[in-house]
C-alpha cells in the first residue's frame, strides 16, 4: 500500500506554475513534471506528460509499442512505456500549434507494485529513497553539469557550478523524436519513503537537509509541506513541487 501526498507552489518569482504532479494511490503511482522554463507552454507540456503517464499505467497497451526490455520487470516496462508515450504526446502537441513550438518537460515517475519500486525519468526532476533513516538519490540528472563530471570526475566542481551552462538540460520529455528514458528498479521491504521533487526544491535544499526533514516527521503531508515552505524560505526562484509517499506492505 502506498500513502502519498503532493504539493506544488509557483514560488515568489515565476508568474505561473509550470510544475505538475499526480498521485494515484490505487495504481501505486506518483509522477512529477517540470515544464521547461523559458520555453513556450511549459505548463501545457507538464500537464500533458503527467496525464499521459497516468492514463498509460491505468490502461496499459501490452503490445509494447516502444519495445520490451527483458532486463526489467513487466512493471518496469510498463512505466518505461508510459513515459515514452508521454514524450510522444508532448512532441505531437508541440507541432500542432505555433504557441506550443519547442515546449518540453522534465519528468520523474515512480510505481510501487508487488514489493518493488520502478522509477522512470528524464531531465533533472528527482526521486530520492528514504530507507533505514538514510536518504539516497535514485535518479541522476540529465544536465550539462552532470555530463561534465561523468566525462571528467576530477574536474573542479566549484568552477563547473559557476559555469553559465551548469543548469542546461541534456534530455527532456517531448523535445526530440526519441527521448532517453532512464529506468531503475529496487526491492522494498516496507517502511520506505519516496520523495519526488523538482529543482525548485532540491536546487536549494541539499540532501543533508532533505534527509533531516524526512527523519523529523512521519506523515507524507507534513513532510511535503515543510519542504515547500523551506525551499521558499531559502529563496528558491523557481516553481516548487514535492511528492512524498510511504510504502507499507498490504
Amino acid at each position: 500500500m502506498l500513502r502519498a501526498f503532493g504539493l506544488t507552489d509557483k514560488g515568489r518569482i515565476r508568474p505561473i506554475n509550470e510544475d505538475c504532479f499526480a498521485v494515484h494511490e490505487g495504481l501505486g503511482l506518483c509522477v512529477v513534471a517540470d515544464g521547461m522554463g523559458g520555453h513556450n507552454a511549459g505548463e501545457v507540456a507538464a500537464q500533458l506528460a503527467v496525464d499521459a503517464v497516468v492514463a498509460a499505467v491505468g490502461d496499459p497497451d501490452t503490445s509494447w509499442p516502444f519495445g520490451y526490455d527483458p532486463s526489467l520487470s513487466a512493471d518496469g516496462n510498463l512505466l518505461r512505456t508510459a513515459v515514452y508515450v508521454a514524450s510522444a504526446r508532448v512532441l505531437e502537441a508541440s507541432g500542432s500549434s505555433e504557441a506550443y513550438t519547442g515546449m518540453g518537460t522534465t519528468m520523474v515517475a515512480a510505481r510501487v507494485a508487488c514489493g518493488r519500486l520502478a522509477v522512470a525519468h528524464a531531465g533533472d526532476s528527482r526521486l530520492y529513497l528514504f530507507s533505514g533513516g538514510r536518504l539516497s538519490q535514485v535518479t541522476k540528472d540529465d544536465s550539462w553539469l552532470v555530463s561534465m563530471l561523468d566525462g571528467n570526475p576530477d574536474a573542479d566542481i566549484a568552477a563547473l557550478q559557476r559555469h553559465p551552462m551548469r543548469g542546461a538540460l541534456t534530455n527532456v520529455i517531448g523535445a526530440a523524436a526519441r527521448t532517453t528514458v532512464h529506468v531503475a528498479e529496487h526491492p522494498l521491504a516496507g517502511g520506505e519513503m519516496l520523495l519526488l521533487s523538482t529543482d525548485g526544491v532540491h536546487g536549494v535544499l541539499d540532501a543533508v537537509r532533505l534527509e533531516r526533514m524526512m527523519r523529523a516527521a512521519a506523515e507524507p503531508q507534513t513532510i511535503a509541506r515543510r519542504m515547500i515552505d523551506a525551499a521558499l524560505a531559502c529563496g528558491s526562484r523557481d516553481n516548487c513541487t514535492a511528492v512524498v509517499a510511504e510504502y507499507r506492505p498490504s
